[in-house]
């Protein structure tokens, strides 16, 4: 960790009094956990003897000085990968310095050599262990703040169920790993992968698992730093357990899995500026006018909205709507002053939430009264929800598979780029996607603009274009 610390970080429950300044002494004087960098680059040694006991997985009588909640997972293959991999680890802290961090169990050390090649012009580090819990992750997170990360994905917490550990030590344990990572970098951004679904078979039940999710949900609700990546909804089965067609046995993923996760991921790094970096060279066809410029939102706003009433007893988990009270134009502006909408290289994106729903609307400047043929592309993350105005009635665009309402199209690619055309006459549209039809005569008015909203998850659109009809 750097040098520069704060007293105390938030504490997730009161039986959690731990300091920074005790966390940092407790980690130094630990010899499974010091917080000294190995000097083996270039002697020619990646493990040693000093090294594996440096990094000797701790007894049961250090356990109980070190951070965090709840017993250690405790096997032989677990006790043999943890000095290896660390010892590994610290020789190569000066080459993966920078990296976007990858921290996890057996899932995360899963995507082995092939992690940089899923991600290719974006250094990667990776920093799982299998077997490994909430707690032992915090017990070694400098393997991965001493890298200065760029970003941080995390995975974790099935373990901790494997072992009987209740999802609300788990929930701790992670709150002191968020923490952590503030004290030492308030503005790196983290993604925090939801526990991936798994079966009873496997001592993880899908009601301890969503109580776990809903528990890690809760925690960042709120936090602009954390982006919660919906991960139990993309690879779970109608039964609420592991879909086969991801997993080798129910808990780990195949090949296909890791692909599926690797496209989930690839949005949230182009929006964080890791991946898709080049502007887009898109030309509309003939006749056709983009309503998006790809660099700012020059011709939308927000619009006035009417006020919601609250409910007496508000769900935690309801929808928060946004507050417009007036009109507010972004001509010129790359994002609007919340940061909801950004203008990145040819993409306008919706980010995700830190409310983890909140309806907000942007509009166009211009209204459209004749008919008109709109074309556009959007790309959703898992279980995405967004919408598109057509004048003013909303069509539902989103990561339909997941969310609905159009669950059985043929042609949809999840986490990918997805071709929208609207034909609007008279009163009514017709909606396609990639050539199957959403709606084939959805009633609009005779006039309005068009806008785009936000609910939860990440939403992007591009190549927006339309053609007004004679």
């Amino acid at each position: 960790m750097r040098s520069r610390q704060v007293e105390r970080f938030p504490l997730p429950s009161a039986g959690l009094a731990i300091s920074l300044r005790a966390m940092k002494r407790s980690f130094r004087n630990s010899l499974l956990t010091a917080f000294v960098y190995l000097t083996l680059s270039g002697t020619g040694q990646t493990q040693d003897a000093a090294a594996l006991k440096r990094y000797a997985f701790p007894s049961v009588a250090a356990e109980a000085a070190l951070p965090g909640v709840g017993p250690l997972r405790r096997y032989e293959g677990l006790m043999k990968r943890w000095p290896e991999l660390r010892a590994q680890w610290s020789a190569q802290v000066e080459v993966d310095q920078k990296a976007v961090v990858f921290l996890g169990d057996s899932i995360t050390q899963g995507w082995g050599t092939s992690l940089a090649g899923r991600f290719p012009g974006m250094k990667s580090a990776n920093r799982g262990i299998g077997g490994d819990t909430t707690r032992g992750m915090l017990i070694r997170l400098d393997d991965v703040l001493s890298l200065n990360p760029s970003a941080i994905v995390l995975l974790m917490g099935t373990n901790d169920l494997e072992v009987g550990i209740e999802p609300q030590v788990a929930a701790d344990n992670v709150k002191l790993i968020l923490a952590a990572i503030k004290a030492h970098n308030p503005n790196v951004p983290v993604i925090l992968s939801l526990v991936f679904p798994s079966s009873a078979e496997k001592k993880r039940p899908v009601e301890k698992i969503k109580a776990l999710n809903d528990l890690y949900a809760a925690a960042v609700k709120g936090d602009p730093q954390v982006t919660v990546l919906d991960t139990w909804t993309l690879f779970a089965a109608a039964s609420g357990d592991a879909d086969p067609k991801w997993f080798k046995d129910l808990l780990h993923l195949n090949p296909e899995g890791y692909d599926r996760w690797a496209a989930a991921l690839r949005p949230l790094f182009a929006t964080l500026g890791f991946l898709e970096t080049e502007a887009d060279t898109f030309t509309p066809e003939e006749g056709f006018v983009s309503l998006f410029n790809g660099r700012d939102l020059t011709g939308w706003r927000f619009r006035p909205a009417p006020p919601r009433k609250q409910p007496k007893s508000p769900n935690p988990n309801a929808p928060v709507f946004a507050d417009i009270t007036e009109d507010v134009n972004f001509d010129g502006k790359a994002r609007t002053d919340d940061g909801r909408y950004v203008a990145i290289n040819g993409r306008l994106v919706v980010t995700t939430p830190a409310e983890g729903r909140r309806i907000q609307q942007l509009w166009t400047m211009e209204e459209f009264g004749t008919d008109f043929i709109l074309k556009l592309e959007f790309r959703a993350t898992p279980n995405a929800d967004s919408g598109v105005f057509i004048r003013q009635p909303q069509l539902q665009c989103r990561d339909f598979p997941l969310a609905g309402p159009y669950k059985e199209l043929k042609n949809y690619k999840a986490q990918d780029w997805n071709e929208l055309i609207v034909t609007v006459t008279g009163g009514t549209a017709l909606a396609t996607c990639n050539g199957e039809v959403l709606e084939a005569a959805m009633p609009v008015p005779a006039s309005g603009p068009i806008g785009l909203e936000g609910d939860r998850g990440q939403m992007e659109y591009r190549r927006i274009r339309l053609k007004k009809s004679n």
